[in-house]
């Protein structure tokens, strides 16, 4: 997942209520011309599926292994200094470092006021001093990703809390069209997982990397991560619902991340 967070440029297409119409049908099926349709699907059926009242950017950097300690420095006046200017408007939904996956590899969550809030906190920050705290960073990393995306609408993030432990962050890779199959499954099959943990959050892509999704869990342990998620099996339902979204992900990864000092989740 980390990796694959890379910007992409979609061509616009226009928008035809009929056309949209069988196109969500499709979807439900998986049929060939959904699968065509791209990211225009995606902007209209996440009408269907999203919370919409929040955007949250993933922002992944990938650090100089001999650079790590200075990244955290400098990456802990950025994102504290932004959530500290009540103007910005921005919320820091967490910040981690990756414990298993991809190493020297952080992960920053942040919340805005959907796109107009966005774009409001981008304009702002143009020539502040927030700006040169961003520049600082820069010189530690070998790499680093934006990627937007929308809560579902029945899995909201977690407000901050410190409950302590290690985080789970899975990504899945969607055949284009199948966004609207996938929620479907997993929002019937997900009270079997609620009965042994809570979800923290679970979002899809709307711009970036399309047709992902990620969900984020919190755990004690990795011990006590695979003790429920065996329990979860034995729940009428769960096992289904794997089946049926393994088969609309072309590849799924599974990170665990410790939450940084400034995380509001931890």
């Amino acid at each position: 997942m980390l990796h694959r967070l890379t910007t992409q440029i979609a061509r616009p297409l226009a928008y035809n209520p009929v056309r949209h119409l069988s196109v969500v049908q499709s979807i439900l099926h998986g049929s060939p011309e959904a699968k065509r349709a791209g990211e225009v699907e995606i902007q209209q059926h996440s009408k269907v599926v999203a919370r919409g009242k929040y955007v949250h950017a993933f922002e992944v950097h990938r650090v100089k292994p001999d650079s790590v300690e200075e990244y955290k420095k400098a990456a802990e006046k950025y994102y504290t200094g932004l959530v500290a200017d009540k103007d910005l408007n921005v919320k820091l939904t967490g910040g981690w470092e990756t414990l298993v996956g991809e190493q020297d590899t952080f992960v920053h969550i942040l919340e805005y006021e959907n796109y107009g809030g966005y774009d409001r906190t981008t304009e702002l920050l143009r020539g502040s001093e927030h700006e040169q705290s961003r520049k600082a960073i820069a010189p530690f990393l070998n790499s680093k990703s934006l990627q937007l995306n929308q809560e579902f609408a029945f899995f909201p993030s977690s407000p901050p809390r410190s409950k302590g432990g290690i985080f789970e962050l899975r990504t899945y890779q969607l055949q284009p069209g199948t966004l609207l199959e996938w929620e479907t499954t997993w929002r019937r099959g997900i009270e079997a997982r609620r009965k042994f943990v809570e979800p923290v959050g679970a979002w899809f892509s709307h711009i970036g990397r399309l047709h992902q999704v990620h969900h984020l869990w919190q755990y004690p342990n990795l011990q006590v991560r695979k003790e429920t998620r065996q329990k979860a099996w034995q729940v009428d339902g769960w096992s289904d619902t794997v089946h049926k979204t393994s088969q609309l992900a072309t590849y799924m990864d599974a990170f665990i991340l410790i939450p940084l000092p400034y995380s509001p989740l931890k």
